[in-house]
């Protein structure tokens, strides 16, 4: 791994947008999808995914998904079980109200919460599946009270025998009772614009590749989308207490994920980074993703060194990474001074993976520098606020003339004639 001092490195790397061939590929998918339904559908899974299907084939059906319970072992079924309890539980309480303040002058101001009313969940099916963002994605929907949740894959991610178990498995746990086996852009087009199989949704989210993404940021407007998310990222900030096989297991189960993934530590020992970069080579010989990890590790790990904590700590700041362990002497003393970061796990036993699959808070997160300004996917995400005002006469008679004021001074005369004929007509002019 590379070693570097603190003040000279930056986290945040250009966004790839594709390249032109890339853009010019998702944009005829989208929009064939959009007028052929369908019909466009089915070519595209043909061609990209290799799979015939006719329109009635789309949809996943129950006896497949009962099937597919046959399939996963009881272990994972516990597993998955449990962390879906545990995910539930924890956005619960992220849960708002509705709520109306009343003046004494017959002001009623407040705001309408309520959720939207279809949601469509991308699941890829790429370098691995992932049946835990499955959870990440549909439960907080659930819990914000989204009455339709269907969710769409890639129709061979379990090979030969078509959708992945795990998959279908933890959907139908999450209580996802509208599944389709269809991928990439075209899955993307089919959720923004509806066919006559798939009816269009309100919000896609979703991890996938980069058409996927390309197709997500195309149909933006259409429909809302959670993000056009970057490579992962971990960043350790550690003193000499860490335990160097610690931390260098947290940085692999990062850079394990992806090519491009981010495995930091920002340290001020010297003596823990190199047992950190020595214990980063040991392990990775052992690791069957070996060659995807030692990519990572090569091309965007990094060890850095600060004189002192308070220089640690603005690297990490600067940085605002997706995933931040803290393994110091007193970690909670530090947590205060963390000012962006998508999800912050304390002390040696809150490894990163904790939080990945079983903790509770969601492991959809903030990535390439945007903890800054952005926060993990969350219940807020799948509901919709209206402001309610109700003026009563009394407070338009007791504020109409700084209403008007305030719209004559911006040149709109129509604005504040709304008002003036209002308070003419109840005055008797």
């Amino acid at each position: 791994m590379r070693k570097l001092r603190a003040e000279q490195f930056g986290l945040t790397r250009k966004v790839d947008y594709g390249s032109p061939e890339q853009n010019e590929s998702v944009r005829h998918i989208v929009e064939a999808v959009r007028t052929e339904g369908d019909a466009a559908l089915l070519r595209f899974t043909e061609q990209h995914d290799r799979v015939k299907l006719e329109a009635s084939g789309l949809r996943v059906t129950e006896s497949e998904i009962q099937a597919a319970y046959d399939r996963v072992d009881a272990g994972f079924l516990t597993a998955i079980r449990e962390a879906a309890d545990n995910i539930r539980k924890f956005h619960e309480k992220q849960l708002r109200q509705s709520w109306v303040d009343v003046q004494p002058d017959g002001t009623m101001l407040g705001q309408l919460m309520r959720p939207l009313k279809r949601v469509g969940v991308y699941v890829p099916g790429g370098k691995a599946a992932y049946p835990s963002s499955v959870l990440m994605n549909v439960i907080p929907a659930q819990v914000a009270g989204v009455p339709e949740i269907v969710m769409v894959t890639p129709p061979a991610t379990g090979g030969k025998e078509g959708i992945d178990p795990y998959i279908l498995v933890a959907a139908a746990e999450a209580g996802v009772k509208e599944m389709y086996r269809v991928g990439g852009a075209q899955a993307v087009a089919a959720l923004a614009y509806g066919t006559a199989t798939i009816p269009p949704v309100d919000k896609i989210c979703g991890p996938g590749n980069i058409y996927v993404a390309l197709a997500k940021r195309a149909v933006y407007g259409v429909v809302a989308i959670d993000s056009i998310a970057g490579p992962s990222e971990i960043v350790v900030l550690a003193d000499e207490t860490a335990d160097p096989a610690y931390v260098a297991a947290d940085l692999l189960s990062q850079a394990e994920h992806d090519e491009m993934a981010s495995a930091i530590l920002v340290t001020t020992s010297e003596t823990l980074g190199d047992a950190v970069a020595a214990e980063v080579e040991r392990q990775l010989a052992l690791l069957p993703r070996e060659g995807t990890a030692r990519q990572s590790i090569d091309g965007y790990g990094a060890i850095l060194i600060a004189e002192t904590m308070t220089e640690a700590i603005d690297a990490v700041n600067r940085m605002a990474p997706e995933h931040l362990e803290i393994m110091t002497a007193e970690p909670m003393a530090l947590l205060g001074r963390i000012e962006n970061a998508g999800a912050i796990f304390v002390g040696p036993y809150s490894s990163e993976p904790v939080g990945d699959y079983y903790a509770g808070p969601n492991h959809i997160l903030p990535t390439n520098g945007t903890a800054r300004f952005s926060s993990p996917v969350n219940v807020d995400d799948f509901v919709k606020k209206s402001s309610l005002i109700y003026y009563s006469r009394d407070a338009l008679f007791a504020n109409g003339d700084n209403i008007m004021t305030l719209a004559r001074h911006e040149g709109l005369e129509a604005h504040a004639r709304a008002i003036e004929i209002r308070l003419e007509r109840e005055r008797g002019n």
